[in-house]
C-alpha cells in the first residue's frame, strides 16, 4: 500500500538523489540539466512543499507543489525510474488536485521542456492544456493548465 506524506527534513539528500535518476535521461534530450535537478530540496521541504510517495518503507516517488494566487503550481513530479509503469504520476497529480480543492484553488499549473514529449503527452491525457510557449534561460518550456471547475478554459 502507498502512502503520501509531507517530506522530512532529513530526507533532502535522498529526494536530490531521486530527482537525478528521474530526471537524467532527459539531459541529453534537451542538451543540459532540467531545472528540477538544481532545485533546492532542503528548502522546498522547509516550506512543506515537498511530498513523498512511500510503499513498503521505500520512496518512490516526490511531488512538489505551491500554492500560488489562483492555482496550485505544480513544480515537480519525479519517479524512481525502477518504478514507472505503476501509476505513480496519476496518483502524484490525483493528490495535485485534492490539494488544490483543500485550498479552494480553481486549477492547477505547470511547465514542461517543449523536447519532453512524453510528459507533454502524460499531461494531456491527463486534462491538461497547453496554453503558451516561453523561452526562458535557454529553455523552450510549455506551461500546461487544468481547471478543476469544469471550464476547459485558463483563468485570466
Amino acid at each position: 500500500m502507498s502512502a503520501l506524506r509531507p517530506a522530512r527534513p532529513e530526507e533532502a539528500e535522498l529526494l536530490h538523489a531521486l530527482v537525478q535518476r528521474a530526471y537524467a535521461p532527459y539531459v541529453p534530450l534537451i542538451g543540459r540539466r532540467p531545472a528540477p535537478m538544481d532545485d533546492d530540496i532542503a528548502a522546498r521541504i522547509a516550506a512543506g512543499q515537498a511530498h513523498v510517495l512511500e510503499r513498503g518503507g521505500a520512496i518512490l516517488a516526490l511531488a512538489v507543489i505551491e500554492a500560488r494566487p489562483g492555482h496550485l503550481w505544480i513544480e515537480n513530479l519525479a519517479v524512481e525510474p525502477a518504478a514507472h509503469g505503476q501509476g505513480l504520476g496519476r496518483v502524484l497529480l490525483a493528490f495535485a488536485e485534492a490539494e488544490a480543492h483543500r485550498l479552494g484553488l480553481p486549477a492547477l499549473r505547470l511547465l514542461t521542456n517543449a523536447r519532453m514529449e512524453r510528459n507533454r503527452a502524460i499531461y494531456a491525457r491527463a486534462g491538461f492544456t497547453e496554453v503558451r510557449e516561453s523561452e526562458e534561460g535557454g529553455l523552450h518550456r510549455v506551461h500546461m493548465w487544468r481547471g478543476l471547475d469544469g471550464t476547459g478554459e485558463p483563468a485570466p
